[in-house]
């Protein structure tokens, strides 16, 4: 098949997906305090919604179901649906007034999500040139750092008082607005929460601009060519029995361990720090939640940088040592805030701006790059898919046994810590001894070169 053109257009319509799933993680997360003391949440209350969320189980649902469905029906199949699922688990938040209808809608919000990933990393990697494939993941992944940095500027602007007394410039207008709709006065936590309620009021919108850009894209032409063999081939079997050969060719197989080797362990990182950072930096950290939200927007707008550069060279260096490097800053990281502490300023100043040079040279840039390099057309989307669902489902269940380490105010921060410090070791190690070799080669190379004709 010949190399598309012009996929950046597509790219940046495919890459409100990642938009919208770091906002959706981070729009929780930054409003986190706020949903605790509106509806008397404990710790275990808030694992929950961390393991169900975007950021974890509801993500892998989503991604299994997501990946079987676009290698069955095609990638357009699932821009044209997905979009109205998320809006709806969205707007269900937007609206909580109890525990059970927020935990419904980080739910409903999260399998959507889950639904976009395989497809949308599979399409950006099928619809790109072959020497643009890693920087289009990476503008993709641009856009996991948007969405994010906006959410928490946002938050930031609409936070509610603080201790002392300080809180966001926007905040009168909310309270206007929270009374205009209340039909009252309101004050105290039912009044504080209506900043977190207009943050994901911001997702729904980008939400249904996301879905009227990606019900337009055009079906994948490498998905195409796939089921048009898969139709001629009398003996083909369909789509389940590719579904199942994940699990019985050795080449698959070994692909899945490689991949979890190097996604799974630095997810299990990741998703703490995507749902719990400004919760973290409250409590064991001491910071207000203005504070806490304005340092990890400055930490997403590093981010966005380095991704940037990242997406620049990715195609034209050594895979090997960009991968170590940016696994390397994440180690160092955790290092420092072991060693200098998370109570003073410095240490995390320090953390922050480590911990965004390693989230743009991401791991997971180099999983979405690899995963959709490494398998075949036919069952691409949903090798993705098993790949996410273990992933973020293993990240769930790490997340309700990450609340009782760390305790109620962080008093387990530094035992977390060295856990999290042995899992990015693994993530370095694996990924660097084992990085594959796949640069500068088409899809079809790739997969004849690991399959042969049997695929």
């Amino acid at each position: 098949m010949k190399n598309q053109k012009g996929s950046l257009k597509s790219t940046i319509a495919v890459s409100l997906t990642n938009y919208l799933d770091a906002g959706a993680i981070v729009a929780g997360a930054s409003g986190l305090t706020l949903w605790q003391s509106y509806l008397g949440l404990t710790e275990g209350h808030l694992g929950w919604l961390n393991a169900i969320s975007a950021n974890c189980l509801g993500a892998a649902i989503g991604a299994i179901i997501g990946g079987f469905l676009a290698d069955k029906y095609g990638r357009k199949a699932i821009y044209t649906y997905n979009m109205l699922v998320y809006m709806l688990g969205v707007a269900i938040i937007m609206v909580s007034v109890n525990f059970p209808m927020l935990l419904a809608g980080f739910l409903i919000t999260g399998i959507s999500v889950g639904v976009g990933v395989p497809a949308s990393w599979t399409y950006i990697s099928e619809n790109s040139e072959v020497n643009n494939r890693g920087r289009n993941i990476g503008i993709s992944q641009m856009a996991w750092g948007i969405g994010p940095t906006i959410i928490l500027i946002l938050g930031m602007l609409l936070a509610p008082p603080t201790g002392d007394g300080t809180h966001g410039v926007l905040f009168g207008w909310v309270q206007s607005l929270a009374e205009a709709l209340n039909g009252g006065a309101l004050s105290g936590a039912a009044l504080n929460v209506f900043s977190s309620r207009i943050v994901f009021t911001s997702l729904f919108i980008v939400a249904f601009i996301a879905w009227t850009l990606q019900r337009r894209l055009n079906e994948s032409e490498e998905w195409k060519a796939a089921k048009q063999a898969e139709q001629a081939d009398r003996k083909g079997s369909g789509t389940f029995a590719s579904f199942g050969t994940l699990f019985t060719n050795k080449v698959n197989i070994r692909t899945m361990i490689f991949l979890a080797g190097i996604y799974l362990t630095w997810n299990l990182v990741s998703s703490v720090m995507g749902f719990f950072q400004q919760h973290i930096y409250e409590t064991a950290g001491g910071l207000s939640n203005v504070h806490a939200n304005m340092l990890s927007a400055a930490q997403w707008i590093i981010i966005i940088l380095v991704t940037f550069c990242f997406s620049m060279v990715v195609d034209k260096v050594n895979q090997r040592w960009l991968y170590c490097f940016g696994v390397s800053m994440a180690v160092l990281a955790w290092l420092i805030i072991v060693t200098v502490g998370i109570n003073g300023m410095a240490g995390l100043l320090f953390f922050t701006l480590l911990w965004a040079i390693q989230a743009g040279v991401s791991v997971q840039s180099f999983y979405a790059l690899w995963a959709s390099e490494l398998f075949p057309a036919k069952y691409r989307a949903a090798a993705q898919g098993i790949m996410f669902f273990v992933v973020r489902g293993l990240s769930a269940a790490w997340g309700l046994g990450f609340v009782y380490i760390y305790g109620e105010n962080g008093e387990g921060f530094y035992r977390a810590a060295y856990i999290m410090i042995g899992l990015l070791m693994v993530s370095l190690l694996v990924g660097t001894i084992w990085t594959p070799k796949t640069r500068g080669k088409t899809l079809e190379q790739i997969t004849r070169e690991r399959y042969g004709n049997a695929e």
